[in-house]
């Protein structure tokens, strides 16, 4: 089912550390049975952007290489970048379609983990592309390289792909090319999940929630300024209306939301970003882009994840609820000046 690729890279046995990790003995019991290591190449980097190419790497239980798809993807629109991707109209325009390759898709990712590269970027593109085509990604856990490689504490100059690629001595050919991306990342992952598994790291997984309600409208326009194809942080920022109402103050468990209220959100929801946010503004309350002792309530489905807003709601004692009673609280948001009524 995927697509033939003109540009393929030419896939071999990499050159890896000289004296290369051996496995653990015992394994972790906690580790999961096997790995899916995606790249996707996309249009751009807005959330009404489309997938023009995707590869998975299958990986067992200690990282070795299974199998490994590729296919291109029609997007029925733009190519985008293609000075970086290399994918023009006319080669994407006999690739299928997203929801002609769901199927092969679901199987090689079904019952793993996903891991990527800024792995929140390329599943969120997964999610909003499975959404479209009115299907469920079986993934429910992610794991992020670049939050790895912080655990481990490799001294990488940055956490681009290449640098993570050099400390291990793996040989990149063909950069934002989603096949050798992934057998790039595959690579590198291996010595890195054996290196964890030695010092028995608990591994950074976080959940993955499928959309549920999205919205595709337009992100703001790309400037000519841009140059990054994929920064740290995917999402476009917003300008958001200022919040006409002071901050009550803490959130009480057990009680209303009252008008004013400032909010944050951390991680996956199932309700696309971008609507949950503006709900939350039409009832009143301050949606903040960071979590600090004035921060009346955390919004989140991964309590456990060791993110900057969660490390800090425990510090500072903020509330922390997940999207569901979140939006039950919507429903009855307390108008202004009210006194936060504990339940």
């Amino acid at each position: 089912m995927a697509a033939a690729d003109p540009i393929a890279p030419k896939i071999g046995q990499q050159p890896g550390p000289s004296t290369p990790p051996t496995p653990p003995a015992p394994w972790p019991s906690g580790y999961p049975e096997g790995y899916a290591v995606v790249d996707v190449e996309t249009t751009g980097l807005a959330r009404d952007d489309r997938i023009i190419s995707a590869a998975v790497y299958q990986l067992d239980a200690r990282g070795e290489v299974q199998d490994h798809w590729y296919t291109l993807v029609n997007p029925q629109r733009d190519p985008g970048p293609v000075w970086i991707h290399g994918l023009t109209s006319a080669v994407l325009a006999d690739a299928p379609l997203f929801p002609d390759v769901v199927p092969e898709l679901s199987r090689r990712l079904d019952g793993r983990v996903l891991v990527a590269h800024n792995a929140m970027f390329d599943w969120s593109m997964i999610a909003r592309e499975y959404a479209r085509a009115a299907a469920v990604a079986p993934v429910s856990q992610r794991l992020c390289t670049i939050a790895l490689s912080k655990e481990l504490g490799l001294p990488l100059p940055n956490h681009k792909l290449e640098s993570l690629a050099a400390h291990y001595g793996v040989v990149q050919e063909r950069a934002h090319h989603a096949l050798d991306d992934a057998r790039v990342l595959a690579e590198a992952f291996r010595p890195s999940l054996r290196r964890a598994a030695q010092e028995n790291l608990r591994l950074p997984l976080l959940s993955c929630q499928p959309l549920t309600e999205w919205s595709d409208s337009p992100a703001p326009p790309r400037t000519a300024a841009a140059t990054s194809y994929r920064p740290s942080t995917w999402r476009p920022s917003r300008k958001r209306p200022a919040c006409p109402y002071p901050n009550p103050g803490r959130y009480e468990e057990g009680g209303r939301l009252v008008q004013g209220m400032r909010v944050a959100f951390s991680g996956d929801t199932s309700v696309d970003r971008e609507l949950l946010e503006d709900r939350a503004i039409e009832a009143g309350l301050h949606v903040a882009t960071s979590l600090s002792r004035v921060t009346s309530l955390l919004v989140t489905n991964d309590p456990d994840a060791r993110t900057s807003k969660t490390v800090k709601a425990a510090a500072y004692g903020t509330v922390v609820i997940d999207e569901a009673a979140f939006m039950q609280l919507l429903q009855d948001v307390a108008p202004a000046g009210s006194a936060p009524a504990s339940g």
